[in-house]
């Protein structure tokens, strides 16, 4: 008997795909946000109980918590939101799922794993889009080369973002581009530019901070590990943005201007794009003998693998399938959990 999941954040995005598709497959998540006529608004018509409360009184948390077995939190940006919850879920002992793909959020889970183990709860982000099958595809080439010392993964994707993850990005602006390097993770001002073959010849790519900088890293313990993503338009203006432009957009006046204007965005990516959509990943894992192995993954567009990854792994987890403490999606289901998906291929190249 799967115990029960409460979705905080159901209100964006993200969170109503998440509902409804709980709904088309048998599952009664309690939904949850911090306005309770927004969340009404998402729960009444799916015939699902909603709750309302911010994260910042723990009596309340406690409250909204008291018999719930899974939390999957899908309100952005996580720096805001998973320390308050994921404390919630410890002190109430219940399980921590999110779909963060901010680095600093799982470093920060990372360092709670003894913490987690004692409540015996499972702290487990990263199960959307980021970093489900990146971090699958990490494992599998840890798995293909063992004595593996540096890691390299390319992603090819569209330029549609929900609100959320456009304030993720905005907030990552003056951060520089994050690698790991020696075990360590380093900072550049400059990323990278390199190049790709996704399945039709070479394609520029730029170097980008993306979760598995941490979670590979958990992983597979390969200690260089850098991400990279296909140069589209929204990428290379990112990525090309001259230091002082970030740090200028780093302050607080202009990140409030600039996620207003993202309020201002549609939600995210319409039904059709996202049926249409498609993610192309790609591994590369080097030894220091010269010896290398390449695979590469093919996905559904990235929103619609989110939805399928993160309400099944919140089924697994309410279900029993748990490993307390700190956990990557790799390290709690395996480096093939992403072949379980429809419309997932992977193949050694």
């Amino acid at each position: 008997m799967e115990g029960t999941i409460l979705i905080y954040g159901a209100t964006g995005y993200t969170g109503k795909l998440i509902a409804k598709a709980a709904v088309e497959c048998g599952v009664r998540p309690i939904l949850a946000g911090r306005n309770i006529e927004k969340v009404k608004a998402v729960a009444e018509p799916l015939g699902l109980i909603g709750r309302a409360f911010n994260l910042g009184a723990s009596a309340i948390l406690d409250t909204a918590l008291r018999d719930v077995s899974v939390v999957l939190c899908v309100a952005g940006p996580f720096s805001a939101t998973a320390r308050p919850m994921a404390d919630a879920c410890i002190r109430n002992r219940v399980h921590y799922l999110d779909i963060t793909g901010e680095i600093d959020v799982f470093e920060a889970l990372a360092l709670r794993d003894a913490e987690a183990k004692r409540q015996g709860v499972m702290l487990l982000p990263g199960v959307g889009f980021d970093v489900v099958p990146s971090d699958c595809l990490a494992a599998h080439m840890k798995r293909r080369l063992p004595d593996a010392s540096d890691l390299k993964l390319y992603i090819s994707l569209g330029d549609d973002m929900s609100r959320g993850t456009a304030k993720t990005m905005i907030e990552a602006i003056a951060a520089g581009t994050r690698i790991r390097r020696g075990g360590r993770l380093v900072s550049h001002d400059r990323a990278e530019a390199g190049s790709c073959d996704f399945g039709e010849g070479e394609r520029a790519t730029f170097q980008v901070s993306w979760g598995d900088v941490a979670t590979a890293f958990h992983s597979t313990g390969i200690p260089d590990i850098e991400v990279y993503f296909e140069a589209t338009s929204a990428a290379k203006a990112l990525v090309r943005m001259p230091r002082l432009v970030k740090s200028f957009l780093g302050l607080g006046f202009m990140q409030s201007f600039l996620k207003a204007g993202v309020d201002r965005m549609p939600e995210g990516p319409s039904e059709a794009a996202r049926r249409a959509g498609r993610a192309i990943l790609v591994g590369v894992a080097r030894n220091d003998r010269g010896g290398s192995v390449r695979s590469r993954l093919r996905t559904p567009e990235g929103y619609t693998l989110t939805v399928a990854t993160a309400l099944d792994a919140a089924r697994r987890v309410a279900g029993g399938e748990v490993k307390p403490g700190f956990q990557t999606p790799s390290l709690a289901f395996g480096a093939d959990y992403i072949l379980s998906f429809s419309g997932v291929t992977r193949e050694d190249l």
